[in-house]
């Protein structure tokens, strides 16, 4: 088995892809106005709007909704660079400035324009460095 993606549903399907966009630097692959997919060599973010919750049985089966237990996690090279590049545009919506955590990586989090928590990371001890080699 291979984990493949992960897909927020969204309100605001334009709105969130600019931002997925500005803070990765990376332009996503829009499938259709509803549909859009930022993909990684390891793992896909997928964009779709409310307008699509009937494909997958009817509306109540998938919603937007207020996310407070997933974190959206991309690694970076220099979260540090990052964070002084983006910390004026995410302004309020920032949580955490960069902070070294105890299981090796320095991590910078936000919130995305849903209120998804979403994690810029390095590695930086030896430890955390060997986990994301293997």
């Amino acid at each position: 088995m291979q984990f493949s993606s992960i897909r927020i549903i969204t309100a605001d399907n334009h709105r969130l892809v600019q931002f997925y966009e500005l803070v990765t630097g990376m332009t996503l692959t829009q499938h259709t106005d509803d549909f859009a997919e930022l993909r990684t060599p390891s793992v896909t973010l997928a964009i779709a709007s409310t307008r699509t919750s009937p494909l997958f049985g009817n509306n109540q089966v998938v919603t937007a909704a207020s996310n407070r237990s997933v974190i959206i996690e991309f690694r970076v090279n220099d979260v540090d660079a990052d964070y002084e590049k983006l910390v004026d545009i995410l302004g309020e919506s920032v949580i955490q400035k960069p902070t070294t955590m105890p299981w090796g990586n320095r991590s910078f989090l936000f919130r995305d324009p849903d209120g998804n928590l979403v994690n810029f990371f390095t590695p930086v001890t030896a430890e955390s460095l060997k986990r994301a080699d293997e």
